[in-house]
């Protein structure tokens, strides 16, 4: 089977991750009557019919039946269906598997360029691949589109990893923590993954290999609100799944702003987002708290913390979140006093929420002085 394709899988890394397998030398190739256009808000092309047009891609060829099921998987994450289509290739023309987007996609008022989307994005759409066909069996399409956004946030996570400071702690090499071996990791939303594996010692020897589960999450950002000029903050208030499963009786907690850092955006990009969605709060400048992992022993989760500063003249609860997002949620704006009585009477459970406001007492006289 032969495949015409003209956005991201022109990328030769990125077609090899999805399709798998040997992969033969791509050929140029014309497609007539249609042009291409870049999908608004998404960074990828699609293309459409537009008489007198014509759109310039490669073909790859001669792709067994696992191959095309493969790419036609990854295709349906982003609504694209496979079609019959006529290409012209340097010596005559040929009918090749093509894969053409849902009608009514809106086009932004830019180009596509490959070279432009393998500078930003093409390291997390391997990552994204990768977590894909890690899957035994594979998901079905309506399954991997609601997984889709998990996946890419995931990604992008690992792809944003950067080395820290390493003056105290072991500086490691890139074989002192080795992975033997894994098995397909399991969940939709968020993933579990076993896995083995063995390490530097402290003493100078390896590690007998170890078994390990760990659970994959994705990076987060925090805020915590906080008026300088009235000494407020904003708490927040929801019903969370893990008091319950752990069988608190209260499992309604007290915590900052947060939400998960979607794919492509950056940290304080989710923080200003997060803040807007959960409280109708417009922040005017982040002051960065701390990034740090939440458990490293057992998860992934990675935290970007901020103290976000906000007018907050509003002195009642009121309810915040999004319909659309399942969320339930009340906005306290109490002054910081109270909030710091709250941590000293264990009222106050949780972790990032009782660093921000620690982080905030030390740094507070600072921050009213120049409100």
């Amino acid at each position: 089977m032969d495949i015409f394709v003209y956005g991201t899988l022109m990328s030769p890394r990125l077609f090899q991750a999805v399709a798998g397998g040997k992969i033969g030398a791509p050929q140029h190739a014309t497609l007539q009557g249609y042009a291409r256009y870049l999908a608004q808000g998404a960074g990828v092309p699609f293309i459409d019919k537009n008489v007198g047009s014509s759109v310039s891609g490669i073909v790859w060829r001669g792709l067994n039946a696992a191959q095309v099921a493969r790419v036609d998987l990854y295709e349906s994450v982003f609504g694209y269906a496979p079609d019959a289509v006529h290409v012209l290739l340097d010596a005559g023309s040929a009918q090749v598997r093509c894969y053409v987007p849902q009608k009514g996609l809106a086009a932004a008022d830019a180009a596509w360029s490959l070279a432009a989307w393998e500078d930003a994005s093409l390291a997390p759409a391997l990552l994204a691949a990768d977590e894909v066909f890690s899957h035994e069996p594979l998901p079905t399409p309506a399954a991997l589109r609601r997984m889709w956004p998990m996946i890419e946030s995931r990604a992008w996570a690992k792809y944003r990893v950067r080395v820290a400071p390493a003056t105290v702690r072991h500086n490691a090499m890139p074989d002192d923590m080795t992975i033997v071996s894994s098995r397909a990791p399991v969940g939709a939303f968020y993933r579990m993954q076993n896995i083995d594996v063995h390490h530097k010692m402290f003493r100078g020897a390896r590690s007998k290999t170890l078994n390990r589960e760990v659970f994959i999450a994705v990076d987060a950002a925090f805020v915590l609100p906080y008026d300088p000029v009235r000494d407020k903050v904003l708490l927040v208030e929801q019903v969370r799944i893990g008091p319950t499963v752990r069988r608190d009786p209260n499992p309604w907690m007290l915590e900052p702003i947060a939400g998960i850092i979607d794919a492509g955006e950056t940290p304080d990009q989710a923080a200003h987002r997060e803040a807007a969605e959960e409280a109708a709060l417009t922040v005017t400048r982040l002051e960065p708290v701390a990034e740090f992992y939440a458990s490293p022993g057992a998860t992934t989760d990675y935290f970007y913390t901020y103290i976000g500063l906000c007018d907050l003249p509003m002195d009642d609860t009121y309810l915040g979140g999004l319909e659309s997002e399942g969320e339930d949620i009340r906005l306290h704006p109490i002054p910081f006093e109270r909030a710091m009585a709250l941590a000293d009477s264990g009222e106050i459970q949780v972790g990032p929420l009782l660093l921000m406001l620690n982080w905030l007492a030390r740094h507070r006289d600072r921050l009213r002085t120049t409100a």
